[in-house]
């Protein structure tokens, strides 16, 4: 395996506190993520089910999860279904689980073929009073592809129409939001992996670079440090592509006095870092470049100062919204009259900072969790304020990944260059 996975104890420990917010005489199924395909016999990199892997660290497809704590028998309260093994796909696909592994990784200890879960389901269901199905209910989640869990709850309602149906997606919003120590270690490691391809970078960007270049340098890096690759497509942006919020082309050539601003980070065991930096490309930022530079930095480490357990992120991002409008009158963008005229459910500011300021993080880049609630200690959000102004071709945007403790947040990202000033001194070192 490329990473090394989180431990058993973990496993165990997630499953245990799943079982505790379940209605009595429940079942619980989770199905693995669908290779997907692409054209022809082709497929796309697998991805494992988020929360499926956060229970038994399986990363493998046809792989179902069952949980049933009040069952009679004890050895099937648990049970974990893994894809049996031939020499033809040994020689064709290489290795796959086999159960002694799959316990020793989970802490499951009744393993079973995919092969046989409607003989052992049955039984299950037989004694169950409630299911909990899995849906993807991300509020920004595109669902136009059908999934193995949405084919899954179809032949489930069915064939059981009669059971009471109960959706797991609230309840794994609340556990996932709060990341164990072992978590925090994994996103660390992807964040240091960052690190590694911006100091990469730095070295590597002049006048004349294209931006797919830039692209490959960052890949190269990451994968040398066993990260499967990007976090998410990565944005690569110079002169006007800068203030295009999700440029992904990526292939213009970067030309003297204009900012690159980078959104791109390393995954590591399935867990995502999320990094923005703006550098010049010839290595200064002309004097109006650092003003705005330095503006999204102050409002960064302000809205990062925010980040307290028992806030609330929609008035969180009300608040960034104040500290941002401050910035933009004082960069001659927007006026104090513009201010005392604007719609409030458009605020003047929105022209340059039309976005939010924080999402969660983890498993998922826009990871799960409730914007309504109180954040508590062990939540990771992003904090990424940006301005943009296309007539001046300057978008900056700056990004950290932090964790919210008791008192002060802690920067995952805390190593990574940010002051313009080391950012210069970087780029001209040898």
């Amino acid at each position: 395996m490329r990473y090394t996975p989180l431990s058993k104890q973990f496993y165990t420990q997630a499953r245990a506190n799943l079982k505790a917010k379940l209605a009595p005489n429940s079942l619980v199924v989770l199905n693995s993520n669908d290779i997907l395909p692409t054209n022809a016999d082709g497929t796309m990199p697998f991805r494992q089910n988020n929360d499926l892997l956060y229970f038994t660290g399986i990363d493998q497809e046809e792989t179902i999860l069952l949980l049933m704590p009040d069952y009679p028998v004890e050895s099937q309260r648990e049970i974990l279904f893994v894809k049996e093994t031939s020499p033809l796909i040994a020689i064709w696909e290489g290795h796959k689980y086999t159960k002694q592994e799959a316990r020793e990784l989970s802490g499951i200890q009744t393993v079973y073929w995919v092969s046989e879960f409607e003989k052992v389901f049955n039984d299950l269901m037989v004694e169950a009073e409630h299911v909990y199905l899995n849906r993807n209910e991300h509020t920004r989640a595109v669902l136009d592809v059908e999934t193995r869990e949405d084919r899954f709850s179809k032949w489930c309602h069915t064939k059981y129409p009669d059971h009471s149906y109960k959706r797991l997606a609230p309840i794994m919003h609340q556990l996932r939001a709060v990341k164990h120590n072992e978590e925090l270690a994994m996103l660390q490691k992807a964040c240091d992996i960052t690190e590694a391809g911006f100091r990469r970078v730095l070295k590597f960007v002049k006048p004349g670079v294209n931006q797919f270049e830039i692209e490959a340098e960052f890949l190269h890096e990451f994968v040398r440090n066993r990260s499967k690759g990007f976090a998410y497509q990565p944005i690569i942006g110079s002169g006007l592509d800068t203030c295009v919020l999700h440029y992904v082309d990526n292939d213009k050539v970067c030309h003297d006095g204009e900012v690159l601003l980078m959104d791109v980070a390393a995954e590591y065991g399935n867990y995502n870092a999320d990094m923005t930096r703006v550098i010049p490309v010839n290595g200064r930022f002309t004097e109006r470049q650092k003003q705005v530079y330095n503006a999204v930095l102050r409002v960064k480490n302000e809205a990062t100062a925010m980040l307290r357990p028992g806030t609330i992120i929609n008035d969180y991002h009300k608040e960034v919204g104040l500290v941002m409008e401050k910035e933009l009158v004082a960069l001659g963008l927007i006026s104090k009259t513009d201010i005392k005229n604007q719609d409030p459910a458009n605020p003047a500011y929105r022209k340059y900072f039309m976005h939010g300021t924080s999402h969660f993080l983890g498993l998922d880049v826009h990871d799960v969790g409730n914007f309504y609630a109180p954040i508590t200690e062990g939540m990771v959000f992003t904090v990424e304020p940006g301005i943009y102004i296309p007539e001046e071709k300057i978008g900056v945007r700056i990004e950290d990944n932090i964790v919210v403790q008791k008192d002060t947040p802690f920067n995952l990202m805390r190593n990574i260059p940010i002051e313009a000033d080391e950012i210069e001194t970087l780029m001209h070192e040898s």
